[in-house]
């Protein structure tokens, strides 16, 4: 005897697959788990500008120590360059008197064996501050006056040399390689006095007669 089936009905089929199909709507949202990733977040950006802060500030401080770190070098060379400075200045009290025999020795007309050896102790003297970066500052009679380089110690009517130009040179200037050691003092040029006026001559008109 053959088995009786049951043949489902499409109203049941439908049914069926209704039933197991879950919703979408009932798939459950942990706000929870939101909120705290978003405050994970607002966390680790607050952390992030904090942290750019901190790097800004010791690129700075670092821009700060490199200034410092140059500065100092500059200074070190700087006195290394100049280091020789006050010896030199005393030398040049001794060199000026060097120079003073010799223009002595030219004025008397010596040109013996004396003159010759302290005009050449003058030149040595001269070649050794040079190869130190000692260097006499250049200047003749009708130079411009140069603050910079020039001291006036007086001033002179000349007919020669135009006013407020080098007339005589006392002593010459140095310098340390860029800086002036010692102004070359001078004499400066003014306007030559002018002659004084003849008095005008008076001749008495004569009488009427």
């Amino acid at each position: 005897m053959a088995e009786d089936r049951m043949t489902p009905t499409p109203e049941s089929a439908v049914t069926d697959r209704s039933d197991s199909t879950p919703a979408a709507n009932d798939t459950p949202t942990d706000t929870g788990e939101v909120e705290r990733l978003r405050q994970l977040l607002a966390e680790t950006e607050q952390k992030l500008a904090s942290v750019e802060a901190e790097l800004h500030n010791f690129k700075l401080r670092l821009a700060d120590v490199e200034n410092y770190r140059k500065r100092l070098l500059r200074n070190v060379e700087e006195e290394k360059k100049y280091a020789i400075e006050p010896l030199v200045r005393d030398l040049l009290g001794a060199f000026d008197n060097l120079e003073r025999a010799i223009e002595a020795a030219k004025t008397a007309g010596d040109n013996g064996p004396l003159a010759v050896g302290v005009g050449a102790t003058a030149a040595q003297i001269l070649d050794i501050l040079r190869r130190h970066g000692v260097t006499r500052i250049d200047c003749a009679p009708g130079t411009p006056f140069d603050p910079n380089i020039h001291q006036a110690v007086a001033q002179q009517p000349s007919q020669t040399v135009a006013p407020g130009h080098v007339l005589q040179i006392l002593h010459h200037g140095f310098r340390l390689h860029d800086r002036v050691l010692r102004p070359t003092a001078v004499v400066v040029a003014t306007a030559p006095e002018a002659p004084p006026a003849e008095p005008a001559s008076h001749q008495g008109n004569p009488s009427a007669s």
